[in-house]
């Protein structure tokens, strides 16, 4: 495993402690010492396969069959370049990289190399974005005309990751698009089995930002919600309530947000509630969400043309309720509404046109992350490991069609024209 965070240590990680007889991890590059110690206890790695880099493990003689990279956006390029070229076959979280240069360069040398990369698009093994592909591949729907697909991002999942968290700035990661929404785009080309042809984009950081706060309090905002804030009563985004700081105010997260949203911030509640006071007067996590060095949009919208005709509104945004993802696809036969978001049953709901019938689907996960997928992933990327083909497999060529539309989806939106997709 290189790279030990979240994603790592309670989405990936379990899959390997349930089947070990699929799949175990011998070794672990992380440079925070307490998560490299807490994977590696999990996982009873010895501490000479603890390594304090992914340089240190790749410089190695190759130690297993396959790694999976959690590093951080911006290390992507060069640990899997090092990864591959040491003879590994690699899983690597979203997205392949920053750069358009370097997702090309990535996919290439993997193939030139013979290794196997695949993507982390977890969307594609849950069973509702299985459910939908089946339907609107059945025909049921007739000819699809145009869709209609929201990214939701919950408030606390925009402040937490992409306004104090480490996705907060687009030098320091990626643009929103690519970081949050590559595999929404990846979902609507498989779905599709259609190339997007030309696009436009709209969208800013609208809120999360200082010139706001003259318009929310007459008084000063602080830098941190630690220093006595005068809207505190009021602000959905006031830390130690959302962290659970306070222990005499808790947080007015809903109970079944209360769970994602732990293991999102789960460096901080790792930590006991009266310690997270603490903590907040020094972490990221403890900023004024109007007084942090974010500069990605906090809403965009792409309208995507295919090359059939049929069109799509794609939106992405930071100030839903819940966390989740919406679409509507009408095709000349049926519409079908979807919803895939936390909380409730993941449901799919087809009208027929003329009759008016409708059908409700509720398809259910395995209680794994991301509705499924991050268990799905791992066990398509075993199979494929051992040779196996699965009727999800993708291929970093296929991943890298969506990351290509990213870029050029901010392309459109910083020159403000339309792009054509060669």
């Amino acid at each position: 495993m290189i790279g030990a965070g979240n994603r790592a240590t309670w989405s990936y990680g379990p899959y390997a402690l349930r089947h070990p007889d699929e799949i175990q991890f011998i070794a672990v590059a992380e440079p925070d010492a307490e998560r490299r110690a807490r994977f590696a206890s999990y996982h009873d790695i010895p501490s000479e396969m603890q390594f304090a880099s992914w340089e240190e493990l790749a410089a190695r003689r190759q130690l297993a069959r396959a790694a999976i990279n959690c590093t951080q956006d911006r290390m992507h390029h060069a640990s899997t370049l090092a990864l591959l070229r040491a003879g590994y076959d690699v899983l690597l979280e979203k997205p392949i990289a920053p750069t358009r240069a370097e997702c090309v360069e990535l996919v290439e040398t993997a193939e030139r190399l013979g290794r196997m990369l695949q993507i982390c698009h977890v969307l594609r093994y849950t069973a509702f974005f299985t459910a939908l592909y089946d339907i609107v591949n059945s025909g049921r729907l007739g000819r699809i005309v145009t869709i209609d697909h929201r990214e939701n991002v919950s408030y606390w999942h925009m402040s937490h990751s992409f306004v104090r968290g480490n996705w907060r700035n687009e030098a320091l990661s990626a643009p929103m698009i690519l970081a949050k929404c590559c595999h929404d785009l990846d979902i609507l080309i498989w779905v599709m089995g259609r190339r997007v042809t030309r696009l436009s984009s709209f969208g800013s950081l609208m809120h999360y930002r200082a010139e706001q706060t003259a318009a929310i309090s007459n008084a000063v905002i602080p830098l941190r919600c630690t220093d006595g804030c005068p809207i505190e009563a009021t602000c959905p985004w006031y830390a130690p309530r959302l962290y659970d700081a306070d222990i005499h105010q808790r947080s007015r997260l809903e109970p079944f947000e209360t769970h994602g949203f732990m293991l999102t911030a789960a460096d901080m509640f790792n930590t006991l509630p009266e310690e997270r006071w603490e903590k907040l007067k020094i972490s990221p996590y403890g900023r004024c969400v109007y007084h942090c060095d974010n500069d990605v949009v906090d809403h965009q919208t792409l309208n995507l043309e295919f090359e059939d005709g049929a069109t799509c509104t794609f939106t992405m945004h930071g100030h839903s309720d819940r966390e989740g993802r919406t679409m509507r696809w009408d095709g000349t036969r049926a519409t079908l509404y979807g919803d895939f978001s936390e909380g409730r049953p993941y449901t799919i709901r087809i009208v027929d046109h003329g009759s008016l019938k409708e059908e409700v689907i509720h398809p259910t996960g395995d209680g794994s992350g991301h509705g499924g997928g991050d268990f799905g992933l791992m066990r398509d990327f075993v199979k494929a490991l051992h040779g196996e083909t699965t009727r999800h497999q993708t291929t970093a060529r296929v991943s890298l069609e969506s990351h290509l539309l990213a870029f050029a989806a901010e392309e459109a939106r910083k020159d403000g024209r339309v792009v054509a997709i060669a």
